[in-house]
């Protein structure tokens, strides 16, 4: 069996101005955590053996996510593109905050942003994500259908807000 894998579909480019601090911020801490990690890497080396030192093997794991995700967040933030306005707000778009009653009388909300600020519990939904992609252009009292695995829900917009 191979390990091939076919590669991962390119996402969406757009980040909100919040978003995008907060990866600027994320960035910057991680270049002072870096800074602490490097320190107490060189303190661990000291001490010895280093196959069998602990410390400097935990040490060397955590300064190589830490490196990773520097190394993501260096290439993926030229590639953004901030979207803080759109043009018309009785549409969904990118950015929209979106109340939804699904067919059965559950009601959600949710908002509209990149991938790259995604959080299920804060009901922020990726813009490549089925349910967005379907809502994208339609307004208020406007029926989506979604089927995920045979499952078919029907939504219908009860507002929208920017």
């Amino acid at each position: 069996m191979s390990r091939w894998r076919p590669p991962v579909p390119k996402s969406s480019p757009y980040i909100t101005p919040e978003g995008y601090a907060i990866l600027e911020k994320e960035e910057k801490s991680l270049w002072a955590k870096r800074r602490i990690v490097n320190d107490a890497l060189s303190a661990a080396a000291k001490e010895g053996d280093r196959s069998e030192n602990a410390e400097y093997i935990y040490r060397k794991k955590e300064q190589a996510g830490i490196d990773r995700r520097i190394r993501y967040l260096q290439k993926r933030m030229p590639e953004l593109k901030v979207i803080d306005q759109v043009g018309n707000k009785s549409q969904i778009f990118f950015g929209a905050q979106v109340h939804l009653e699904s067919d059965d009388g559950t009601q959600v909300n949710y908002r509209i942003v990149g991938p790259d600020e995604t959080d299920a519990n804060k009901g922020f939904i990726s813009i490549d994500s089925p349910l967005a992609r379907n809502l994208l252009k339609k307004a208020v009292d406007d029926e989506v259908s979604l089927t995920i695995e045979e499952i078919s829900t029907i939504y219908t917009v009860l507002g929208i807000a920017y």
